[in-house]
């Protein structure tokens, strides 16, 4: 995104009737249900895990009375890894953390927050934010895909600004050149002298002696 902080509001959903009430379902019986998108932390973390538990090894066999514990680390490491996830479906977005869980209706989703650092955030109707576990910016444009156009795309709308700034730019440089040409035609350079070869010089349309 092209700044932090930046909230969107969701793009209204098939599931909103006329009335503004929320159907919970899908209101076109021939549109298949979109299939649940789990987000969850990269698998590649677990590498991080085992380089870890490689770490605090080694002092456990040291003194393995006193610091047993430290295999308790990479454990639960894992453990975050493994619960860490963001369910985006039909019905709304499913948060899990590793010691709760939590459900957000898309009538309850009033935009998406996106910090400096951190998990993308779910700003609410109620004017409180939500984290949404395992979405990071990487992972944004899942959470874009996954919610059916509720959230809009906000990589093409950045390209599109993009699009119209380097266009009004090329138009700004196309004006200032052509009106450089009309100062130039208004105000002609004059002639450019001859030089003869005795090193004398005469300007042009002068009679030759």
């Amino acid at each position: 995104m092209s700044s932090p902080h930046q909230s969107v509001p969701p793009a209204k959903s098939s599931h909103i009737s006329d009335d503004g009430s929320d159907t919970g379902s899908s209101t076109d019986p021939a549109r298949p249900p979109r299939a649940a998108k789990i987000i969850r932390v990269p698998q590649l973390a677990y590498l991080g895990v085992l380089v870890l538990l490689f770490c605090v090894f080694f002092p456990f066999v040291g003194w393995p009375i006193a610091l047993w514990w430290l295999l308790l680390i990479p454990v639960a490491v894992a453990v975050w890894i493994y619960r860490t996830r963001t369910t985006v479906s039909e019905d709304g977005l499913d948060l899990r953390t590793v010691f709760g869980a939590r459900h957000l209706d898309w009538s309850q989703v009033a935009g998406v927050t996106i910090p400096k650092r951190g998990f993308v955030r779910a700003h609410l109707t109620d004017d409180s934010d939500v984290k949404l576990p395992a979405v990071s910016y990487d992972r944004l444009r899942d959470l874009i895909d996954a919610s059916g156009g509720r959230i809009p795309d906000l990589f093409a709308a950045e390209a599109a600004a993009w699009e119209a700034k380097v266009e009004a730019e090329r138009k700004e440089a196309e004006k200032g050149k052509a009106e450089a040409e009309r100062a130039k035609a208004k105000d002609p350079a004059a002639e450019p002298a001859d030089t003869d070869t005795d090193g004398t010089t005469t300007k042009a349309g002068d009679s030759e002696a």
